[in-house]
């Protein structure tokens, strides 16, 4: 039920460091001083862009289908859970699960816990742009094309990166225009399992395919009915993020 590899990267640059900013100001003390014995002076904004960049090193091409789960229809949310409960392949979700369970032995080598949290952090956000949980047939929206503006591209670029480049901030101003949840909506996305956050970011990816044609040309009005969801995505894998680290590393 897995897609092929998507060729394009999740959030992109500013996207991931987004959310990695976000999840910096959600961290409890103990979480906090672990991520930092273990980054050193990378900071969770830049260690979350690693696992694209070290794209380029063929060493680490295992890695590749880690950064997605695609699905062939909208699953309801029991069908979402029935079937990631039986998921044995190398995706996603099964990758999270594996990394957390990693970060949490004490046995875990230096040299691995290092590469297993930039890879946690970066595969937490991506799950949150919702075209790394979209269609296996298109490649999660890689083959969908559309236009932005006059420019020729694909739906998973414009949730990528177009709309995000499109606001023309840094991912410091950026994040200091959307991190604002309210107390509630901490706690109500933390506790939230990885099934949830599959089966809202497939929601999005399903109305997302529901409102645009293949060729269309998306421009202003595009932007305006969809940053929010999106701002919203970037909100929440940060806040969530952090939780994951403070559940692992906080206790």
């Amino acid at each position: 039920m897995l897609a092929l590899p998507s060729i394009t990267f999740a959030w992109g640059t500013n996207g991931h460091r987004i959310s990695g900013e976000i999840a910096s100001a959600y961290l409890n003390p103990k979480a906090k001083a672990a991520v930092k014995a273990i980054l050193g002076n990378e900071s969770i904004a830049m260690a979350s862009t690693w696992a694209d960049f070290i794209k380029s090193d063929p060493t680490y091409s295992y890695l590749y289908n880690w950064h997605f789960v695609d699905f062939d229809k909208a699953y309801t949310q029991q069908e979402m859970i029935e079937y990631l409960a039986k998921d044995t392949e190398t995706d996603a979700y099964t990758k999270l699960n594996f990394l957390i369970g990693e970060l949490k032995k004490p046995t875990t080598t230096k040299e691995n816990k290092l590469l297993y949290l930039r890879v946690l952090i970066h595969v937490v956000e991506d799950v949150h742009q919702p075209m790394h949980t979209a269609h296996k047939d298109d490649k999660g929206g890689n083959d969908f094309k559309v236009n932005w503006f006059a420019k020729p591209t694909n739906m998973h670029s414009i949730w990528d990166t177009e709309l995000i480049n499109f606001q023309e901030l840094s991912y410091t101003e950026y994040t200091a225009w959307i991190n604002h949840p309210t107390s509630a909506q901490i706690a109500e996305w933390q506790k939230a399992p990885i099934s949830t956050w599959l089966y809202e970011s497939n929601q999005l990816a399903e109305k997302i395919y529901a409102d645009t044609k293949q060729g269309d040309t998306l421009n202003y009005k595009y932007n305006f009915n969809n940053i929010g969801t999106l701002n919203q995505q970037l909100l929440k894998g940060g806040v969530r993020l952090a939780g994951v680290l403070n559940e692992i590393f906080g206790k």
